[in-house]
């Protein structure tokens, strides 16, 4: 380190930083003096000159030790760690999950249990399935996905996006006719076509697989015709909730779960009327985020996780469908 400072005579002086001890400055500075010469370009032919180098030089020192000790001193203080240790440079374990928005209820559950007994935490990003899949296919940096539809994993591993090896199916999904506080839910699907249900709010069924089956359920029942003109469309399973809990529809089509999770009256959809609902997952990375991310999908399939998903009204493997109506 370079200091620039000036002399009594306001000459400039340039001194490079260096660690000694005084009682060499003040040898050195003899030695100079004796030499009629300074290092710092300032001469004298006289004893007063000389003594005048002398303490021009031990001033310099002074300053160039102070300088030192407050860059150790303010290093030392601004790191808040001792010297010689290196900084940290690991942060929070996490793993990115992409998620159909049917699993946030249960997922946040269980996101909260692994990150208890495993210390990494799970972000989540939910959404339609048909969405997520785009993103991942384009490139979102997700370590796993979470599907309501088991081709959306099926094509995400047909791209090299998935590691087939990780590939499971971990739940079965149910659709329902969920009403707000203060409307009576139909006793049957058919009931829909009923003056009372001006608004009936579906998924979008281009990327919701809740929204095909509702609208499969919607064709098989044979009144979809009758219904089209009331049907309004939500960006995702959660979001087609909202529009009814929010007065928005006077009914909706929703995934079992939801209802669990957030109460209301409602009547499950009979089964035979839609295609199933086989929800996937597969593991879309690779190292150290990959390994955690196989992790969390063992979880999934542990009696806990699974214990987490059937309260939430999913159907896991090798567990009969429920068939029931509750109000």
């Amino acid at each position: 380190m370079t200091i620039l400072l000036q002399t009594p005579e306001r000459q400039p002086i340039r001194c490079a930083v260096t660690a000694s001890s005084p009682d060499s400055d003040v040898q050195a500075a003899h030695t100079r003096a004796a030499r009629n010469t300074c290092r710092n370009g300032v001469t004298s032919s006289s004893p007063d000159g000389d003594m005048r180098v002398l303490h021009r030089s031990l001033r310099l020192r002074t300053v160039q030790s102070a300088v030192i000790a407050c860059a150790v001193v303010v290093g030392a203080t601004a790191c808040g760690r001792s010297l010689g240790t290196p900084p940290s440079t690991t942060g929070p374990l996490e793993i990115k999950v992409a998620a159909a928005s049917d699993l946030r209820p249960a997922f946040e559950e269980l996101g909260e249990k692994f990150r208890q007994r495993s210390g990494i935490n799970v972000v989540f990003s939910f959404g339609s399935s048909g969405q997520l899949r785009e993103q991942i296919l384009n490139g979102a940096p997700f370590d796993l996905f979470a599907s309501a539809n088991v081709e959306f994993v099926d094509e995400v591993i047909g791209a090299g996006r998935g590691i087939a090896e990780t590939k499971a199916d971990y739940a079965l999904g149910r659709i329902v006719l969920w009403t707000p506080a203060g409307v009576a839910p139909p006793a049957r699907i058919e009931d829909l076509t009923d003056a009372r249900f001006g608004r009936i709010a579906i998924a979008n069924p281009e990327h919701a697989p809740y929204g095909l089956a509702a609208q499969q359920a919607l064709h098989a029942a044979g009144i979809y015709a009758a219904v089209a003109p009331k049907l309004v469309y939500g960006e995702n399973i959660a979001d087609t909730f909202r529009i009814a809990q929010s007065g928005n529809a006077e009914v909706a089509i929703v995934a079992l779960s939801l209802a669990v999770a957030f109460g209301g009256d409602y009547m499950l959809v009979p089964a035979d009327l839609h295609q199933p609902l086989e929800q996937a997952l597969v593991v879309t990375s690779r190292g150290p985020s990959g390994e955690r991310a196989r992790k969390f999908a063992s979880f999934i399939s542990s009696p806990e996780g699974r214990e987490v998903m059937t309260r939430y009204g999913f159907v896991v493997p090798d567990e009969p469908a429920p068939e029931q109506v509750r109000q």
